[in-house]
């Protein structure tokens, strides 16, 4: 027991410590001007972009070892301490007793309690399902390794590339204490900036209020990014106000940096970039100083730490802002439909209107997976600092990383604007102390869980199960407490046992996958992912089996192409064709020949499922049905059609089509404007036939949750379907395919 919790607790102070050594260097030797503490702290952000950058070189190489992670670290840190870096002196009042004395107790108190939160064994939604099951790849691969049917999986991964180092040591809850160590670094950005504006009580206030709401505090103990995005942030804005104030271009360095390392934890964050190239253009014209090569700097700096991450997606999914402008970049791994659908929901979520979201942002947080706090509702009171210069700076920045919020309307997308919100909100008391102290102790207790659970709805405190003193002292064993406290786990645990190394299994609905070394193919995560959906609720759904025969007849002719064109603007319903089929006179099918090129617009990559004679499978246009859309077949010598049948599904009834050709001369004539159309019944197991697809495609296991949309129908027919049951845990079934 005692060796789990040394190797958690050395892997996350490791990389911390690695990162702040790193910093440390960077800024000594940039021989910028700061306080004790602003260097403290800005070394850990500058090191904490630098040491992910380093990481991710090192995992482009395939040399992501324990070995080469203790060595890199211990020398940097060596080096930082036996030269000196970490020294620093004062140069800014130091913060006053009563103040200094509320900040320790309060933010001590909640410290403890979410390091116990940070420490326990790892099981909050992303961090099982996302964060964390990229860093365990990288873990095993030592390096990058290229998965195209997770789309989480092209996210760009700046703090991820930090989680990767503690991992190494400490697995899944070391990574989630680096984000806790960023959790203490932004309440004491705020308690600094406090004391550089001569506003200490309004630092201390404003990292109360940021750091002890619940969703923030909630974020920041397990292994999300959110709270180091908005460290981040908050620095950036913190390093332009000191640059503004000294002129000293050494700080253009880490401006650079941590402005292309927001993107490089969040796409949203690109915003960074411009506001730091904005700020600095505008600034260095109003003071005459030299605008050009000030931006230029910290554009180029920027652009080194964003560049990799856009390289990678470029080559790996050929989209280098994937999952995102997939009809910019049209690609095989995400499609156009899976991306606005996702975007769709994640704008709204289950809101009936933007009218909840006050009340859900502060109080409820129940569809919006958590809560600020009722404090926040007086907001709207923070405009009052626009009478004050730091004021306005403040509400600037928090309206520019605000915009992106509708984008998606979870709680923790607002987490990097709380802090500029909260000190703006605290400058417009500034000269009220009492007050101050007043909201001080009201957003404490409003915050304590046992409190906040009396006023906010069910499941609104959404992670709250994790705390566990013993568990975090690993006083109970890892493995014990997440079996009985995790059903992602024991998931896991099921198909690391019954699925072999190597096989795939489909879902779905998206388990907690950081604690199996199988690869899942979630549903919606992915293209391929989705093909397989489709083929298995071909049989469960009557409007997907090619039901519609549609005929066109025409005197033959010698063609070189045939191309059946979509001429309808239906964009509520996709383009399907089942099967294509091509007959000469005497209703004879034309055998289809290695040497037909066949191809279609848009998604030519799965044209191959309109030929393939398989009833449970069919070409999907993947994005809404309009005008121009085709499938082409190209002979290799001209051939003699005189029918051509378009076997289709009943979902696409909105769609219409014509049939084009292409004489052997060049020209394209229209051949038919009016098939007619059929109804065909299927005389096919479209259960064994949608199996027997998965299997030819390399998947041999399903794992189905009562939930899921007819689930009982793989238990009541799985004769049908051809698979068995091998496994089971709690509501999920493992199925297998022989």
């Amino acid at each position: 027991m005692i060796r789990p919790l040394a190797s958690l607790l050395f892997g996350a102070i490791f990389t911390l410590a690695s990162a702040w050594a790193l910093g440390a260097i960077i800024l000594r030797r940039l021989a910028v001007s700061l306080d004790v503490w602003e260097h403290r702290l800005f070394a850990f952000l500058t090191g904490a972009a630098s040491l992910s950058m380093v990481v991710f070189l090192i995992c482009a190489v395939k040399l992501a070892h324990r070995g080469v992670f203790l060595a890199l670290g211990a020398a940097l840190i060596g080096y930082a301490l036996y030269t000196g870096e970490h020294r620093g002196e004062a140069k800014l009042p130091p913060l006053a007793l009563p103040a200094r004395i509320v900040f320790i107790t309060i933010f001590g108190g909640f410290a403890l309690f979410y390091l116990t939160h940070a420490m326990a064994p790892e099981m909050s939604p992303d961090g099982m399902a996302y964060h964390l099951t990229e860093v365990a790849r990288y873990a095993r691969a030592h390096g990058f390794v290229v998965i195209t049917t997770d789309m989480f999986e092209n996210f760009s991964q700046g703090v991820e590339m930090l989680f990767l180092v503690a991992f190494e040591f400490g697995r899944h809850s070391a990574a989630a204490l680096v984000h806790f160590g960023f959790w203490i670094v932004l309440a004491l950005l705020l308690v600094s900036y406090g004391r550089r504006i001569g506003r200490p009580l309004a630092g201390v206030a404003a990292a109360l209020f940021t750091a002890l709401a619940p969703v923030v505090a909630l974020d920041g103990s397990v292994a999300y990014v959110d709270v180091a995005l908005a460290a981040v942030l908050f620095g950036l804005f913190y390093l332009l106000q000191i640059w503004d104030d000294t002129g000293d271009c050494g700080f253009l360095i880490p401006i650079g940096m941590l402005a292309g390392f927001a993107y490089a934890i969040k796409y949203t964050a690109g915003l960074a970039v411009p506001y730091a190239l904005g700020y600095i253009a505008w600034r260095s014209w109003r003071l005459r100083r030299p605008a050009l090569k000030n931006v230029l700097t910290v554009l180029g700096l920027a652009a080194a730490m964003i560049a990799p991450w856009m390289i990678k997606n470029w080559i790996e999914v050929a989209n280098p802002v994937s999952p995102f402008a997939n009809r910019l970049f049209p690609n095989p791994y995400v499609h156009i439909w899976q991306e606005e659908s996702w975007r769709h929901y994640l704008a709204h979520y289950e809101l009936t209107g933007y009218g909840e979201l006050p009340l859900q942002l502060t109080v409820f947080g129940d569809h919006v997976s958590g809560f600020f706090g009722p404090l926040y509702l007086l907001a709207p009171l923070a405009l009052l600092a626009l009478r004050f210069p730091p004021g306005r700076r403040l509400l600037f920045a928090a309206a520019l990383f605000g915009v992106t919020y509708f984008g998606n309307v979870g709680a923790r997308f607002l987490i990097p604007v709380a802090p500029f919100l909260a000190m703006a909100l605290v400058l417009a008391f500034a000269d009220i102390p009492f007050l101050l102290l007043t909201l001080i102790a009201v957003h404490t207790i409003a915050s304590l869980p046992n409190v906040y659970q009396a006023y906010t709805r069910p499941n609104g405190n959404w992670m709250l199960a994790k705390v566990s003193p013993q568990a975090a002292l690993r006083l109970i064993p890892e493995d014990k407490y997440l079996s009985a406290e995790s059903a992602e786990y024991n998931v896991d645990r099921m198909i690391d046992q019954l699925v072999p190394p190597g096989e795939r299994v489909f879902s779905f609905y998206a388990p907690g996958t950081s604690y199996t070394s199988r690869e899942v193919l979630v549903s919606y995560l992915g293209a391929e992912n989705e093909l397989l959906a489709d083929t298995l609720w071909t049989p469960l759904f009557n409007d997907f089996p090619p039901t519609r025969r549609l005929s066109f007849r025409f005197a033959p002719r010698p063609l070189r192409h045939l191309r059946v064109i979509q001429t309808e603007d239906a964009p509520s319903q996709q383009w399907a064709v089942s099967e294509l089929r091509v007959f000469s006179a005497g209703d004879r099918e034309i055998p289809r020949a290695p040497g037909w090129s066949l191809t279609a617009n848009p998604n030519p990559w799965d044209v191959q499922r309109a030929f393939d004679n398989s009833p449970a499978t069919r070409w999907r246009s993947w994005q809404g049905a309009s005008p121009g859309m085709y499938i082409d077949i190209g002979f290799p010598q001209p051939e003699n059609p005189a029918e051509v049948v378009v076997e289709s599904s009943g979902d696409t009834y909105k769609t219409k089509i014509r049939l084009e050709g292409q004489t052997p001369d060049g020209q394209w004539v229209r051949l038919s404007d009016n098939p007619e159309e059929t109804a065909e019944r299927v005389h096919y197991s479209l259960r064994r036939a949608a199996t027997y697809e998965l299997k030819a495609r390399g998947v041999r296991f399903l794992l189905i949750d009562d939930s899921d949309l007819r689930a009982h129908d793989f238990r009541a027919y799985s004769q049908l379907w051809g698979i068995e049951k091998i496994g089971e845990a709690g509501s999920r079934k493992l199925y297998y395919i022989p």
